[in-house]
């Protein structure tokens, strides 16, 4: 007898579930397979940049990205404290020579007052290229490759990486002539343009020769905001007009003339503003087509870094690629004490950059971002409130360590006092909460008080602040500790304790009753209302606007949250549609100038379009700046300081909020991560070890194989009365 055993569909199915459960469970790895050993650095970011073209981008999420695609002339020294200006895609430091009146050369330490006019001479390097990149490419004749586009030509183009031809070629003194050029451009709203015009010898005149130039042809085109039969952008002529304070003396140097002393401007040269762009790049976005499909300056800008832009997709993913082209630059040989014993010099003298690829992820949300941070998908963390125990253990004396269950992970803590400062601020033009009369000040001095930022500090920050007195923050100079620093129209000097006492809330009260409400309440009887603007969209940030109602709360004040996202957030700005807001400063250098400057009334957001959000003018508090900003750090200029700081406490156009104390995680394979505030772009300097990340990725999420094995097992035993049932019917077929 034989036995003819056939195919059963049920027993299929219950063998192949059992076999897809037991041995098809892999790790949720969000990235590619032949990703796995390469040097790539994977981050976040919570909400897409704004705006990506140097002669725009001003905010510290634009410049995680740009500083590694452009160069300015000046860096940030990486290891070196107190923060150095070293050359970048300068020969070297620039020349500068202060001249009089008369055009004599003066002392490097005379008085602003003496000096007529600042010379800057900056020497660019020999030989470095510009990233690759479809403006550059030329057919057989030198022509343009891409300069007359057309839909049909876009046809399955939507990033700068879908071109098929690019080229590049060499960094000249005109590419940064012609940025400097665009920052006067009046189509790009820079947001530096006041210090610019109040400065640079010239600029003033020549923005104001743009636009007239630029309308002049707009008109010649009926109105029309392109060129007809291109379809490329009507742009202003800017070799048809000089800055008299940019002058070109070979094709690799150029100066840079300032009407006045100004030492501040040195920094300038380190930010992204001027960096190089070249002429070719510009042309080449302009064309309509290349807009409409978003391909543009603010989202692939060009530049000589050590990483080009790859791919550009905010809704979900921001990768920059190493610069095949990017000019020799080693790892820095040497830093401060302490950098050689925590292996910050091993890789001194080696080639920059050792990274492959940078990979920012959109993650809105604290709990996911965190989560993939532990599993190892992200190479760094923050520290938020709700993860704070998890990672972080305060000693006795309040010393900040890392948990056991960090330490197991291999995970390191940095941890850095940020040059910056996070501020509430009101809107000066505002009927309510604006003005300068006593009652006014009385109002907000009211509610500087009754928001308790040292509770803040502790219940959001688990202790990583300190109380800001002022918009200076620790290590920029004329911060003051002690009795000499506190601000007193909100704190008290408690002499038996050595430090500082936020006033009473009773106190507040009566402020806020001399104000014109008490009790929170007009003259005729109705509810103080303020509205509250702010650009925190996080789930986590729910607890700290209903913080702030709830302080409000205790004077009589209703707080009426106005929550959007940043983009929305910087247009209510602008346009002066608020009355408190919540916003922060990030040094862009370390001096006192450049957190004074926000609160200077030529830098108005709404009526000048400055960094001053509030819109405060104050004269005599702009008469002092003007005598400050241009000094040497002195007892003079630590004087004045002084009285600008006790200004603005009286007139309390902030709430001072707080200083930051930065918390960074990294886990064990990131190495060379040191805390830089000042510089944008340190990624040249990280490496990654791949093969000790993949092993910890395996090793940390592997499935949990026991439930699924049981599970299997259930499976099979409810598949035996069917096994049976088969086997009985092919028996009987059998005999």
């Amino acid at each position: 007898m034989r036995f003819n055993l056939r195919f059963h569909p049920s027993l299929c199915v219950h063998a192949t579930l059992c076999v897809a459960i037991l041995f098809g469970c892999t790790p949720n790895n969000p990235y590619r397979a032949d990703e796995k050993y390469k040097n790539i650095f994977y981050t976040t970011f919570d909400e897409p940049p704004k705006h990506l073209d140097p002669a725009r981008s001003y905010s510290s999420n634009e410049y995680d990205v740009i500083g590694q695609v452009l160069e300015p002339p000046l860096e940030y020294h990486y290891l070196k404290r107190p923060y150095t200006l070293t050359p970048l895609s300068s020969e070297g430091m620039p020349e500068v020579v202060y001249l009089d009146g008369s055009g004599k050369r003066l002392a490097h330490d005379a008085s602003p007052e003496r000096v007529w006019r600042a010379v800057y001479t900056i020497r660019i390097k020999k030989g470095i290229m510009f990233q690759n990149h479809p403006a550059f490419a030329k057919d057989a004749s030198g022509t343009a490759l891409y300069g007359n586009l057309t839909e049909k030509d876009l046809t399955g183009i939507e990033e700068i990486r879908d071109f098929k031809y690019t080229g590049s070629r060499e960094l000249i003194a005109d590419d940064f002539i012609y940025q400097i050029r665009r920052l006067a451009d009046p189509r790009l709203e820079c947001p530096i343009l006041p210090v610019l015009e109040k400065y640079m010898l010239g600029f003033k005149e020549y923005g104001e020769a743009l636009r007239k130039n630029i309308e002049a042809k707009r008109r010649d085109a009926g109105g029309r905001w392109t060129v007809d039969g291109t379809g490329r952008e009507i742009m202003p002529d800017y070799k048809k007009y000089n800055i008299a304070g940019v002058e070109k003396v070979d094709a690799y140097t150029f100066r840079v003339i300032l009407k006045r002393k100004y030492p501040q401007f040195i920094y300038w040269l380190a930010m992204p503003f001027f960096s190089a762009v070249p002429e070719e790049a510009a042309l080449f976005y302009s064309q309509r087509v290349l807009e409409e499909k978003n391909i543009t300056i603010d989202r692939f800008p060009v530049g000589t870094g050590p990483f080009s832009l790859d791919s550009y997709r905010p809704e979900k993913e921001i990768a920059l690629v190493r610069n095949e082209n990017f000019h020799r630059e080693a790892y820095p040989e040497e830093g401060e004490p302490g950098d050689k014993e925590n292996g910050l010099l091993l890789d001194r003298g080696k080639t920059l950059p050792f990274l492959e690829r940078i990979v920012f992820t959109l993650e809105k949300e604290a709990i996911p971002r965190w989560n993939k941070f532990l599993q190892g998908y992200y190479d760094l963390s923050g520290i938020t409130s709700d993860s704070f125990d998890q990672a972080i253990t305060l000693s006795g004396g309040g010393m900040a360590t890392l948990t056991d269950f960090m330490k197991e992970k291999g995970i390191t803590l940095i941890t850095s006092v940020r040059p910056a400062t996070y501020y509430m601020g009101f809107n000066m033009l505002d009927d309510v909460v604006g003005g300068y009369a006593e009652e006014k000040k009385k109002l907000r001095q009211a509610i500087s008080i009754a928001l308790d930022y040292e509770e803040y500090i502790e219940i959001f920050n688990n202790g990583r602040g300190i109380a800001a007195m002022g918009p200076l923050p620790p290590g920029i100079f004329g911060h003051l500790g002690g009795r000499e620093g506190i601000n007193p129209y909100v704190y008290d000097w408690d002499q038996g304790r050595k430090k500082p006492v936020r006033k009473s809330i009773e106190a507040a009260k009566r402020l806020l009753s001399e104000a014109g409400y008490p009790g929170g309440r007009d003259r005729f009887g109705k509810p103080l209302v303020i509205t509250f603007d702010n650009p925190w969209t996080g789930a986590d940030s729910v607890q700290m606007i209903n913080w702030y109602m709830k302080k409000l709360k205790l004077l009589g004040i209703q707080l009426e949250n106005r929550t959007t996202d940043y983009n929305r957030f910087q247009e209510k700005m602008l346009k002066g549609n608020f009355q408190f807001f919540a916003w922060g400063w990030n040094a862009d250098y370390p001096d006192p100038e450049n957190f004074f400057f926000l609160l200077v009334g030529a830098n108005g957001k709404v009526k000048y379009r400055g960094e001053n959000a509030a819109n405060y003018e104050n004269h005599e508090f702009d008469r002092l700046f003007r005598l400050m900003e241009n000094m040497d750090n002195g007892p003079e200029r630590l004087g004045i300081i002084k009285n600008m700081t006790r200004t603005l406490g009286e007139d309390s156009p902030w709430v001072w909020g707080f200083h930051p104390v930065s918390f960074t995680l990294a886990h064990q394979w990131i190495h060379n991560l040191k805390a830089n505030s000042m510089a944008n772009n340190t990624m040249k300097y990280v490496k990654t070890s791949p093969e000790n990340r993949a092993a910890k990725r395996d090793e940390w999420n592997r499935p949990v194989v026991w439930p699924i094995a049981a599970f299997a097992a259930l499976a099979l035993i409810a598949s035996l009365p069917a096994l049976a049932a088969a086997k009985r019917r092919l028996g009987q077929k059998g005999r």
